[in-house]
């Protein structure tokens, strides 16, 4: 873990902290948001997907920025401009679309936040310790799902929904500035080195059925998570804020929790692939407990849904196995063709998580609405489950 303690890489788990935060904290902030602005579900859904389109879209030129000019001024200036001028949108919002384009602009400067620490840690250091790496930062980093739970409505309730997000637009600058100054890019390919294309990378075989699977992984944990849990608590169980708070934290830490145990759990399970099959088998098992019993009652719903946090962990699972098949010269553009991928499926099942809300609530009771919800998540993550058996075993397994 000595990796992870150089001012460098401590500074981009700072971003991708924040990162965490950004894609999460909307859950949270829903009922004052729905009194101030008029922005109900509907409309956090459509400012929440923004944030994923934004990040998926982004995800090709960064991966070309990593291998050209490095990660050093591309996560620092994305961050600034993005991450901050986003916050700064955010906090004087007096309208639903006004949201729609500050999580737009988050989703940009959030995009090459994890990419960053992921390009060093391949290029940089043995394929073998990337798994163990890469779930170490995502667990850091989902701190960022924490503090975006009950710590969020302490700050809200203490100065105030506005006055905390400019706050957070200064400490996202001062990440970005730190990024700057600390961050040492990885020495540059040789000049006789494949230059690499995305063509490339959709040639290799391995990948075909891992990014079924990666498309619908991370949807259902980072939805219910940043978006539906609150709304969810509130009409189902007649949550209040608190309870909302102290729910959606729980699912943070099982976040944080399952990140720390990917390492561990891989040499348990004797593959990442292995590991990866296990760990989605569970996460449809949970979702399905969650369609079928959604107001069974306030402390099965609050343990479920901490579950759903937990099978958050698949992503850096995925991300292992995919990494494997890359040669050095298509780390950067692999990487985040990956995540484009990750984020781009949890953002289009984001928009489209709207309408069958809408549509399952004219049909019936709140609970009847969310079980249909929760049906919509489940069935892509098991389609992509099921072609994942599929997939080769990594390289060195």
């Amino acid at each position: 873990m000595r990796a992870l303690l150089s001012a460098g890489i401590i500074s981009l788990i700072l971003a991708y902290t924040l990162s965490q935060f950004y894609r999460a904290f909307l859950a949270v902030l829903s009922p004052v948001l729905q009194t101030e602005l008029g922005a109900g579900p509907g409309d956090l859904a459509i400012s929440s997907g923004m944030w994923f389109l934004t990040f998926a879209l982004m995800q090709v030129p960064i991966g070309e920025a990593l291998d050209r000019i490095g990660p050093r001024r591309t996560v620092a200036v994305l961050m600034a401009l993005g991450g901050g001028g986003g916050a700064v949108v955010f906090a004087l919002a007096q309208a639903p679309w006004h949201l729609h384009v500050a999580l737009a602009l988050m989703g940009i400067g959030c995009a090459p936040a994890l990419m960053g620490s992921y390009y060093i840690f391949a290029r940089n250091y043995p394929a073998a310790m990337f798994g163990t790496l890469a779930g170490a930062v995502v667990g850091f980093g989902s701190m960022g799902n924490i503090l975006g739970a009950a710590p969020l409505v302490w700050a809200t309730e203490a100065i105030g929904w506005r006055e905390t997000l400019w706050a957070l637009a200064v400490v996202t600058l001062a990440v970005a500035l730190a990024i700057l100054i600390f961050t040492r890019d990885p020495e540059r390919l040789a000049s006789t080195a494949p230059r690499g294309s995305l063509a490339e990378i959709l040639r290799l075989r391995p990948l075909w059925f891992i990014l079924p699977l990666f498309s619908v992984n991370y949807a259902a944990s980072v939805a219910i998570r940043g978006l539906w849990a609150g709304p969810y608590m509130a009409e189902v169980h007649g949550a209040s804020d608190q309870l909302i708070g102290w729910a959606t934290l729980a699912m943070g830490v099982a976040m944080v929790i399952g990140s720390f145990l990917v390492g561990p759990a891989t040499r348990l399970a004797g593959s990442v692939r292995r590991l990866a099959l296990i760990s989605n088998g569970a996460g449809i098992a949970v979702m399905t407990a969650l369609w079928l019993f959604p107001a069974e009652s306030v402390a099965l719903s609050v343990v479920l849904l901490a579950l759903v946090g937990l099978s958050g962990a698949g992503y850096a699972v995925l991300m292992t196995h995919g990494r494997a098949f890359l040669p050095p010269h298509l780390v950067g553009r692999g990487v985040t063709f990956l995540n484009m991928f990750s984020i781009g499926g949890a953002g289009l099942l984001q928009f489209g998580s709207r309408p069958v809300y809408r549509w399952a609530s004219a049909q019936g009771s709140p609970a009847e609405a969310y079980s249909t919800l929760f049906l919509f998540f489940l069935i892509p993550l098991t389609v992509g489950f099921l072609l994942y058996f599929l997939t080769p075993e990594t390289p060195d397994a």
